[in-house]
């Protein structure tokens, strides 16, 4: 009969393991977040990922968070942690043992670069992932074998989910302005 290890602390080994690279953990609403050093980050990943107890072996999402203005900084402002402009979040799920875990890492507002999960096949699953978040939000990820844009077109300028990428206006259409918004369209003549 096969014998399933008992759940261990993800944070407490994190912590235990990785203890030179852990910057923050934080937790809010029953979520876990991890917040850890990018150059360790693949290491991490695996250890959740491959050891008996955690067994975070799906890779659900890959995500990017741009805190432009100022919202960083070198504090620990309330329960935030935010020490650069960029960061990116990897959520893991363990279907051995129903949990979710969000560990993040950070980025720095000129050449954001944060390590790849597709070199050396860490988490296949990453390459379409990470390629949205560099589409988007214009964070490389070293040594991806295909940066090719994503969603946007090769000759698109800029990282459209960036919050400080230009917005185009366009006056919302009511009952009371459809008249005049619509002398200004271009529409299709007969």
């Amino acid at each position: 009969m096969m014998q399933i290890p008992a759940p261990l602390d993800p944070v407490a080994e994190i912590q235990d393991k990785f203890a030179d690279a852990t910057l923050h953990v934080k937790t809010f609403r029953d979520e876990t977040t991890i917040i850890v050093s990018s150059d360790k980050i693949i290491g991490i990943l695996l250890y959740l990922r491959n050891t008996p107890g955690l067994v975070y072996n799906f890779l659900s999402d890959i995500s990017a968070v741009d805190y432009f203005p100022d919202d960083y900084g070198d504090a620990y402002e309330g329960s935030d942690f935010r020490p650069e402009r960029f960061a990116v979040s990897y959520h893991l799920y363990s279907m051995l043992y129903n949990r979710r875990l969000r560990v993040k890492t950070f980025a720095t507002a000129e050449n954001p670069t944060v390590p790849s999960l597709t070199e050396n096949n860490v988490w296949t699953a990453a390459n379409w992932l990470e390629r949205e978040v560099m589409d988007l939000m214009g964070i490389t990820f070293a040594r991806h074998p295909d940066p090719r844009r994503l969603l946007m077109p090769d000759d698109w300028d800029g990282h459209p989910q960036r919050r400080d990428y230009p917005l185009g206006k366009e006056t919302v259409a009511f009952s009371f302005n459809i008249d005049e918004i619509h002398k200004h369209k271009p529409f299709a003549e007969d």
